[in-house]
């Protein structure tokens, strides 16, 4: 892990990352130690980046093509020893205008999430039941929104397939948390530089429930890829919801003062 840290400044060139996943992974008979490695070394690479704030537009689709749109703003903080902190601030249309959602990651226990409500004026605590719900009527689900943390899964090694015309490695994860409404997620992801490009989701019964397809990634800090669209499509109600990001502004003026439930209510 130290040496592939760091190496990060020459991974740019999408060479030496290509080296290290190749010979490493190539190394490892075993399917569950070497999900758990790739999982870890995509952790590792996606790390450092401090903070962002971006701007989302949610494209959501009922199962007739009919859209509707709502605009939304984004800040993520990194945190070494507390996971990561992210603030959902929804400003368009004029009904959802002023809602926000808090998540605080706990890596390798249940995330902690608020909502507020501008129209109650109260900010409430979402239960682990609240999980599987819409998030704001899309086909995102409150627990699609926490970050997928190394210790909140379980990995085993599926295979290596072309996606895309992309060489992917393939990995299935299951959730630790007994909350969750998934049995199981299958990844891909790219080995030159660990971008994931689809999960399948499947519910606690085992039917393929939704998928979730990214596309348009852009490099940011000479490092950091950041998909500019993704989609979600829910293969039960015929319903999906696209993601939109732009205007991608790291390391700013961000701190933990900006991520409690005290500042929910002044959030602007």
């Amino acid at each position: 892990m130290k040496f592939f840290n760091c190496c990060r400044f020459l991974t740019s060139t999408g060479l030496l990352v290509w080296i290290l996943v190749s010979s490493t992974y190539a190394d490892s008979k075993d399917p569950v130690a070497k999900g758990l490695r790739i999982a870890q070394d995509t952790e590792d690479f996606q790390a450092g980046f401090e903070n962002y704030v971006a701007k989302q537009t949610m494209i959501l689709r009922d199962r007739k093509g009919r859209e509707s749109t709502r605009n939304l703003r984004v800040k993520v903080l990194e945190s070494e020893d507390s996971g990561k902190r992210i603030l959902f601030i929804f400003d368009e249309p004029r009904d959802v205008r002023g809602t926000t959602l808090l998540i605080h990651s706990n890596p390798g226990e249940q995330d902690d999430q608020w909502i507020f409500l501008p129209a109650l004026q109260r900010v409430k605590r979402l239960n682990s039941r609240s999980q599987s719900s819409s998030f704001m009527g899309s086909e995102f689900s409150y627990e699609d929104m926490n970050p997928p943390e190394v210790g909140k899964f379980t990995y085993e090694y599926l295979r290596d397939e072309i996606l895309r015309e992309r060489e992917c490695t393939v990995i299935e994860r299951v959730p630790v948390s007994d909350g969750s409404a998934y049995s199981r997620q299958v990844v891909w992801q790219d080995k030159t530089a660990y971008r994931l490009w689809k999960v399948e989701y499947f519910d606690r019964k085992g039917d393929h429930l939704k998928t979730l397809t990214v596309s348009d990634y852009e490099q940011y800090l000479d490092h950091y890829w950041q998909a500019q669209s993704m989609t979600m499509t829910n293969h039960v109600n015929g319903k999906s919801t696209t993601i939109d990001w732009s205007e991608y502004e790291f390391r700013g003026d961000l701190d933990d003062s900006d991520f409690t439930q005290t500042s929910l209510r002044r959030t602007r």
